[in-house]
């Protein structure tokens, strides 16, 4: 663990640092940069730059054949995206993540990569098509989503990125390491409790947060992989489950990273933690720590 931040009605009201680390830095989030890209894709449409949820993959990756390749492909939208529900595997428990991580190069997956369930059917969690989904986001913009973050969110809340690293052809990952500081991230998190307000403005539309903390996948997981956090399910680029008597939604990166939200409390929790781990039975120990010490606090509650 390297910080736990805690918020309570828009109020920093406990702040921890560990292992050296200090309020001011930053670290890769991991996945937690999904729930951001999440957060981008509703501003991208009220900026009327991506005409809506129902906008197909395909129609913004003009390099693909699309008609030499599964038919099926052609009709997934960016709402199966936002719901990772595209049929697109599930890298982890499909074997696809040698592949993803030996490349900086995701674009030709459009094609290599099969479906395992027909789009809109099934829950498989995806790195590849989130970051698919902020390709498109800058293909609208015209810009990168970095520039797009920057101006539409982050320097109105005072947010800086420290790093975003690229894919080969220099588009900012969607799916993770977007690096920012704890307080940053709990700013985030703040903004989604406040249904997308920040000091009078409001940064994201309402509609979009009540949209996005939706359950769109009842079933994520075969069975349950925490005791304190129990029942996942998933809406726009965000989890959900039961800590307690609190349904909370939270940003859940890899190696212990988390925003968790509890709107029945006006509650912001944030962890950072290492993600430099020595192998995969070593990660997932140390992360489920930190979901489980998140999940019983709230559970207390």
């Amino acid at each position: 663990l390297y910080s736990l931040l805690i918020l309570k009605n828009g109020y920093l009201i406990a702040e921890g640092y560990f292992n050296n680390t200090t309020a001011d830095a930053a670290r890769p989030i991991a996945s937690v940069t999904k729930s951001i890209t999440s957060a981008l894709t509703g501003i991208a449409i009220r900026e009327e730059l991506l005409p809506g949820t129902g906008e197909r993959l395909k129609d913004y990756f003009p390099e693909i054949d699309w008609e030499a390749i599964d038919i099926r492909k052609s009709a997934i939208t960016v709402e199966q995206i936002l719901q990772m529900r595209t049929g697109y595997p599930w890298e982890e428990y499909d074997g696809y993540m040698t592949s993803l991580n030996s490349t900086n190069d995701w674009i030709p997956f459009l094609e290599e990569f099969p479906l395992m369930n027909d789009p809109g059917t099934q829950f498989g969690y995806s790195n590849f098509t989130a970051h698919m989904l902020a390709i498109i986001i800058a293909r609208c913009a015209d810009q990168s989503i970095r520039s797009f973050a920057s101006e539409q969110l982050f320097d109105e809340m005072g947010i800086e990125i420290k790093s975003w690293p690229m894919d080969k052809h220099g588009y900012y990952y969607g799916s993770g390491d977007i690096s920012i500081n704890p307080r940053s991230m709990a700013k985030f998190g703040q903004l989604y409790l406040s249904e997308g307000v920040w000091k009078d403005a409001q940064l994201i539309p309402s509609e979009w947060v009540e949209r996005s903390l939706r359950v769109y996948s009842s079933s994520t997981y075969s069975s349950e992989i925490l005791s304190y956090i129990r029942g996942l399910k998933y809406g726009y680029l965000w989890w959900t489950g039961t800590a307690g008597n609190h349904q909370i939604w939270f940003a859940w990166g890899y190696g212990g990273q988390m925003i968790a939200l509890v709107d029945a409390l006006d509650l912001v929790v944030v962890t950072t933690a290492s993600v430099r781990y020595t192998s995969e039975d070593d990660a997932w120990p140390k992360s489920k720590a930190i979901l489980e010490l998140v999940g019983r606090f709230i559970s207390d509650l």
